[in-house]
């Protein structure tokens, strides 16, 4: 007889959302059709946390909501959802954010699985603290996170993160981590875990319970730098973009006859240059770019081109 096939476990699609939210239709209303553009208006919220925010990844600080509903001329209790509204559906709500490209669902399960055992051994090991993990095994509380919740894929983690996943879970590789997921997940161990993760109705009751806190420390900030007229969008510099993607993740500096808008006020030789994944690593979406600033004294944590 022919073995039965492994049943795979249940998938929720939206378990990464924490915070649906208006921002993406406020901004679209302001007149910025993209993200990047507009970030230059709230520039003390770095890109990536802006995007984060916008796409319901986490849940913004009050004063964060405020200072984008600023610079959209909107109050801040306008960019909340009511996930309890009749009308609201977390399905149309998370489309214009969803990856078109259908899910790897063993790799799915993969990552749900590595979640739930590193949850299994966090309360195995009560010593195992979120300071604690990041002083002994460098990972940082907001990767933790990410690794926690099954946020991406175990093969778009950096080796880095991945050797720190195998020191935290006590294996020497990955086919040693997937065989252990195997045996934790065949006795049972995950099952508790994996079944919080993918219920649709602990994640609402989540929903719920930090759209109140939020919203209750709104008011507490009371009309402090929320406007209510639009502000119109600066004219500002336009950068021309360069980068052509060669083997290994380099760049050619040709010209893509695009351009980028210069909101930071970058130095007069500054253009933009086209960079992914192959260059920098998993940290950055598929397709981004960077403004590369020649006349820009060099900084810690800045970039070599």
């Amino acid at each position: 007889m022919m073995p039965h096939a492994k049943p795979m476990m249940a998938f929720d699609p939206f378990r990464a959302v924490v915070f649906p939210n208006r921002v993406r239709e406020a901004r679209q209303r302001a007149g910025y059709a993209r993200l990047l553009p507009f970030s230059g208006r709230v520039a003390d919220i770095p890109y990536i946390r802006l995007s984060k925010i916008e796409r319901g990844e986490v849940v913004p600080r009050a004063q964060e909501l405020a200072k984008i509903a600023q610079a959209l001329g909107v109050r801040a209790e306008e960019l909340l959802i009511d996930v309890d509204a009749t009308h609201f559906s977390i399905e149309r709500w998370a489309a214009p954010f969803a990856d078109r490209r259908a899910p790897d669902l063993p790799e799915e399960e993969f990552a749900l699985s590595l979640a739930a055992a590193i949850r299994w051994r966090r309360q195995a090991d009560r010593s195992l603290t979120i300071a604690a993990i990041e002083r002994l095994y460098g990972i940082a509380p907001v990767t933790l996170s990410r690794i926690e919740n099954a946020q991406r894929p175990f093969a778009r983690w950096n080796e880095a993160t991945q050797a720190a996943i195998f020191a935290l879970l006590e294996v020497s590789d990955e086919p040693s981590l997937r065989e252990k997921l195997e045996q934790l997940s065949a006795d049972g161990s995950l099952q508790a875990m994996v079944a919080v993760m993918q219920n649709p109705a602990v994640r609402g009751q989540r929903m719920r319970e930090r759209m109140l806190a939020l919203r209750a420390e709104i008011a507490n900030l009371g009309n402090d730098g929320v406007g209510r007229v639009a502000i119109p969008p600066p004219t500002v510099r336009q950068l021309a973009v360069y980068g052509v993607p060669h083997g290994d993740g380099l760049v050619a500096r040709t010209p893509t006859g695009r351009t980028i808008a210069d909101h930071a006020g970058w130095g007069p030789r500054a253009f933009g240059l086209r960079v992914g994944r192959p260059t920098l690593g998993g940290g950055l979406p598929g397709n981004a770019i960077v403004i590369v600033d020649p006349d820009r004294y060099p900084v810690a944590g800045g970039l070599a081109v």
